[in-house]
């Protein structure tokens, strides 16, 4: 598999891991105190190629994907859950423990960002189906986030999310009761 864009990442093993699984190139940002050089070659990349933030499913991920998102907004996004991206015998989280095959199916599964559309889903919706709000919200935002590949979120990012990823109503309606019937099952 060919990427076409050039990948984010936060360091040289998520590199070697990556460029094992697809062939691509990657621009390192060597943590989360992402230089003003580092900040030029991402947008440089991106004017050139376009640019894919797949960062780990961690605090420190999800913050250089803010970094880079504010600097450099048209990026793409690609999302690992946490559990495909746990060592084996370990408790850390990274791509570079993820299997080729699920790094494979995150940067098939990639997000653009759009401007936000009011109106379509809201906190209401959210609230509605126990995504905000509840005993089992947490749980089941994370398990939203696996099904649409959108990353771990809390309520407030969740709506947003869902609202720059353009997911429907229609889409949330249908993910939710999958959802709402595996927790009747379990």
């Amino acid at each position: 598999m060919k990427i076409k864009e050039v990948i984010v990442v936060e360091g040289k093993d998520d590199t070697a891991r990556i460029k094992s699984a697809v062939d691509a190139d990657t621009i390192e940002t060597n943590g989360s105190a992402i230089d003003e050089a580092v900040i030029e070659q991402i947008k440089h990349a991106q004017n050139k190629r376009g640019v894919i933030i797949f960062t780990d499913p961690d605090y420190p991920g999800e913050r250089i994907r803010h970094i880079v998102t504010q600097h450099v907004p048209d990026c793409k996004h690609a999302f690992l859950p946490k559990e495909k991206a746990r060592a084996k015998h370990d408790k850390e989280i990274g791509i570079e423990h993820a299997s080729i095959s699920d790094i494979q199916e995150a940067l098939s599964a990639v997000y653009e960002l759009v401007d936000i559309h009011e109106g379509e889903i809201t906190k209401q919706d959210l609230i509605d189906y126990g995504l905000i709000g509840g005993s089992q919200s947490s749980k089941r935002r994370e398990r939203l986030g696996v099904v649409l590949n959108i990353g771990k979120t809390n309520g407030k990012q969740l709506l947003k999310r869902l609202n720059m990823f353009h997911i429907t109503s229609k889409q949330l309606d249908r993910v939710m009761n999958q959802i709402i019937q595996e927790e009747r099952n379990e």
